[in-house]
């Protein structure tokens, strides 16, 4: 890209608020846009040796990335009295794929849909939840209760197949004894390691993943892949296949046989609530933990962290280089698409919430600080559509549900934005979901970006058809966010590795933080990570600062 075209191409992102290429009809009987993000801005950070600041902003700390993991960071030190920050966004809109939108239906998300309700053990987002106004009650010693209007109504959740929609996620219809006998095998396992306790009393699976047990044994689960794991416990079952597939396509953007083992048994087990009625490792074990929703998803939070930043936050700031001319002392350079202008800070400390492979190109030291296992970190590409509807097809069988699975399907199906709005009939929102899974990143991702909004939205006619052969006389509008890099994908070998634990430690000042920091691309994740930066942040700038972890 030449410097003319990129600032042709910032300047426009400046003008609409985002990168959208409007596509009128045709062939397709409706309108839509291909949203954001920023791709165009952000590979020429990459590419192009852009203009360095002159003059420097003081200011004590910049967290770069306005994403969950940046707005929680911002919370945590807004928590503490700490004002002296700036939140520096590449994109017009805070959130990352937490981001949110609104039309005259509602509103609807762009990524992240949901949160499970909060255990105790997890006293951040309890407390979070807290300040919401989410929970009903939050008494000493007992699970958090989240009020009823928050949680995702019933019905929540079913699949098509056989050419009509059935009740849940697991597809009984057709199902033989051995399937039916497997699928209770597999979750008595799910059981019993959701209660494996080591020596010192830490679970296998917890939530944030700070709180896992590091004992070698669960480290080993990390060194096959999920599909390994159940081969040698003899599980064969199909059925019970496509379900945990299912699972891994729609938490990481993987497969079975690109997931690590510890990843694949980290989704079911780590939600799993233990009763208090005997000895804990004796103890039976109910469903997970209940899932908490609104019409523009995780938008909801984006929007109450975002408010801890109170005018601090610049969006439309592409971070270029992050620099250190002395000990002490950090230099941000970066470019404000609305001016066209470089603008650079100086900084006491920088917290760094974007995702990793962002980190390597605007930080030259970090090559040095750092030489093995920055290349490890491989992000999923997603695409994911907004439909609007002007009425709900037709369909037979079990009832339209919050989240809507087509078990012949290559996509995760879609969710009804409007239903947690209490809206049963007339226009509607569908958030559909496509993951890129295939174990070539690379071509998957090119596949992606080569598809205009013709292309994704054929993709996503074509797939609803089989279940709604109406479909699209029911589309008023169409719209399409092409996420390239998604999601962090936990392959074998990779949460339990060198390189991640490398991952987290600060360099020079920088203090890092994002849910790639994990290898699992959750809310929950994202947020520990960003307050764990802001007390390491605190501390070392001389506040005791009692932890909110």
């Amino acid at each position: 890209m030449k410097r003319r075209a990129f600032l042709e191409a910032s300047a426009a992102a400046a003008a609409t608020g985002s990168v959208a290429c409007r596509r009128r009809r045709r062939g397709l009987p409706f309108d839509g846009e291909l949203i954001g993000p920023n791709m165009e801005l952000g590979h020429a950070m990459r590419d192009l040796q852009l203009p360095s600041a002159s003059t420097f902003e003081p200011v004590d700390v910049v967290i770069i990335g306005a994403g969950i993991a940046g707005l929680s960071a911002a919370w945590r030190l807004a928590g503490q009295g700490f004002k002296n920050f700036v939140v520096l966004e590449l994109e017009e809109v805070a959130g990352g794929t937490a981001r949110a939108g609104r039309n005259h239906v509602g509103a609807f998300p762009w990524g992240a849909h949901y949160i499970p309700a909060p255990s105790r053990d997890n006293p951040a987002l309890v407390r979070l939840f807290q300040e919401c106004g989410l929970l009903e009650s939050n008494l000493p010693g007992a699970e958090p209760v989240v009020k009823e209007q928050f949680l995702v109504r019933a019905p929540e959740e079913r699949i098509f197949a056989y050419g009509q929609w059935w009740e849940g996620l697991y597809l009984r219809a057709g199902a033989s004894v051995d399937d039916e006998v497997q699928h209770a095998r597999f979750f008595e396992e799910v059981n019993r390691l959701a209660s494996w306790r080591d020596a010192r009393g830490r679970r296998a699976f917890a939530i944030p993943r700070a709180k896992c047990s590091d004992d070698p044994e669960m480290q080993s689960l990390d060194r096959q892949t999920f599909m390994e794991w159940l081969q040698r416990r003899k599980f064969t079952s199909q059925r019970l296949y496509w379900m945990l597939d299912y699972s891994c396509r729609d938490d990481y953007g993987s497969t079975l046989e690109t997931t690590s083992a510890w990843a694949g048994l980290f989704y079911y087990c780590a939600r799993k609530q233990l009763r208090k009625d005997g000895d804990a490792k004796a103890a039976l074990l109910e469903d997970s933990h209940p899932l908490v929703a609104w019409p523009e998803g995780n938008g909801f939070m984006v929007e109450h962290l975002g408010k801890a930043c109170e005018g601090r936050l610049r969006t439309g700031h592409a971070v270029t280089t992050i620099r250190r001319p002395t000990e002490g002392v950090l230099h941000v350079h970066a470019f404000d698409v609305k001016t066209k202008a470089a603008v650079g800070f100086q900084a006491r400390k920088v917290i760094f919430a974007g995702p990793l492979h962002v980190a390597n190109h605007v930080i030259p030291s970090l090559w040095e600080a750092r030489p093995e296992g920055l290349n490890d970190f491989i992000h999923s590409p997603w695409l994911v559509a907004n439909l609007t509807l002007r009425q709900r097809p037709d369909e037979p069988g079990f009832p339209l549900a919050w989240d809507n699975v087509l078990r012949d399907s290559p996509s995760l199906g879609y969710v009804v934005a409007s239903h947690q709005a209490m809206k049963d009939h007339g226009p509607a929102v569908f958030t559909y979901y496509y993951p890129f899974p295939d174990a070539d990143v690379r071509a998957s991702r090119a596949q992606l970006m080569a598809m205009d909004w013709k292309a994704c939205a054929q993709l996503v006619v074509d797939d609803l058809k089989k279940a709604h052969p109406d479909i699209e006389r029911c589309i008023a509008r169409l719209d399409v966010m092409r996420w390239g890099h998604a999601m962090v994908r936990p392959k074998p070998g990779f949460c339990w590795g060198v390189a991640l634990q490398q991952a987290r430690e600060p360099v020079h000042g920088i203090h890092f933080a994002h849910t790639d920091l994990s290898g699992l691309a959750l809310f929950e994740e994202a947020q520990d990570h960003g307050l764990r930066a802001a007390e390491e942040v605190l501390a070392s700038l001389g506040y005791a600062a009692a932890s909110w972890r």
